[in-house]
């Protein structure tokens, strides 16, 4: 029963993440560009404003997981951190060698992307959540990756590196412009 339950929370999540992580594409547009709500949303169109759109609702979702789950099931924040790391990995291999190919973005491709992603973060998070107990040491170290990416999300959203990954391609720029 246990796993059946735990299957019902991962498929919910998937749901979830990719409806907030949708709603999240334009939110900082529609909040008439509120720099708190950029912490959280894209800033733009480059590939790593768009990581946060998986990020973000994955952590709100855990979260409520958590106090679901937390008695019934192992390794619950290896689980997640793996789950929310996959994410925007799978995100950028798919984008980038697609990209290559074709020489260009193509946005049903993208959405497609994103939905895949986020299915398997999902499952990887459903075979470790479901799976024999690891050590609980590693719980040290995932809340740690977590913080870190958290930060990442933030501080790059107003210091991003001068890379393609952080560029948006529409306008050339970089990050959040404060007026």
């Amino acid at each position: 029963m246990s796993n059946r339950r735990t299957l019902f929370y991962e498929l919910a999540g998937i749901i979830f993440i990719i409806a907030f992580g949708s709603v999240l594409h334009f939110t900082f547009e529609w909040s008439g560009r509120q720099v708190a709500v950029g912490v959280f949303s894209a800033i733009n169109e480059s590939v790593w404003e768009h990581l946060k759109l998986g990020f973000w609702p994955a952590i709100v979702f855990a979260l409520f997981e958590f106090t679901q789950l937390r008695k019934t099931v192992n390794n619950f924040l290896l689980a997640k951190t793996v789950s929310i790391y996959l994410i925007p990995t799978v995100i950028i291999i798919i984008f980038y060698s697609y990209t290559a190919i074709l020489g260009e973005s193509i946005l049903a491709i993208d959405i497609l992307t994103f939905i895949i992603a986020v299915i398997a973060g999902q499952i990887v998070s459903y075979k470790l959540l479901t799976g024999k107990k690891l050590a609980p040491k590693l719980s040290v170290v995932c809340l740690i990756a977590l913080l870190l990416l958290a930060l990442a999300f933030v501080l790059f959203t107003f210091y991003p590196p001068r890379l393609s990954l952080f560029q948006d391609p529409v306008t050339g720029e970089y990050g959040i412009i404060v007026h």
